[in-house]
């Protein structure tokens, strides 16, 4: 299988809403590996690895979250995947 990557960017409505934690279980149920955390300008990062469409579907699905959360936007690009082994909250920065 072909590993994809994508580095999203994540702005709006995005901390103190678990996003983070939603972005976890949804990376874990549709068989992503990669990371999450905040950032100090109050966005959300988030790398995420796997097949194409899992990636595609994760992306789509991101532009929801949680239902607190009110995504404004999501920049994302393609990404050097890291051959990560699970999916992570890594440490604010």
């Amino acid at each position: 299988m072909a590993i994809t990557a994508r580095h999203l960017m994540i702005t709006g409505r995005v901390q103190g809403v678990f996003y983070r934690n939603w972005t976890v279980a949804t990376a874990l149920s549709l068989g992503l590996t990669g990371w999450v955390r905040n950032r100090s300008d109050g966005s959300v990062e988030a790398l995420v690895e796997g097949s194409r469409e899992a990636v595609e579907q994760f992306v789509a699905l991101a532009h929801q979250g949680p239902p607190a959360a009110r995504v404004e936007r999501i920049d994302s690009q393609d990404a050097a995947a890291e051959g990560l082994l699970s999916f992570e909250k890594r440490h604010s920065c």
